[in-house]
């Protein structure tokens, strides 16, 4: 992964709410925000494996396999 970055405009005091409850478990805002995004991103990744696997399965009982 590159090491490019770049910036986002969000609510202060949804930021500052975020580092008083997270900041000192994750070291601050960004490193928090970097976690909450890629745990969002595998959870869906997931979600798709789950939708594509019940699909082939469905159409192989279609197909009379299983």
């Amino acid at each position: 992964m590159k090491d490019d970055s770049r910036n986002v405009s969000l609510p202060s005091s949804l930021c500052e709410a975020a580092e008083r409850r997270f900041g000192p478990r994750f070291g601050g805002l960004e490193p928090f925000l970097i976690f909450a995004l890629e745990q969002l991103l595998r959870d869906d990744a997931a979600r798709m494996d789950r939708v594509e696997q019940q699909m082939v399965e469905d159409r192989l009982q279609e197909l009379g396999y299983v």
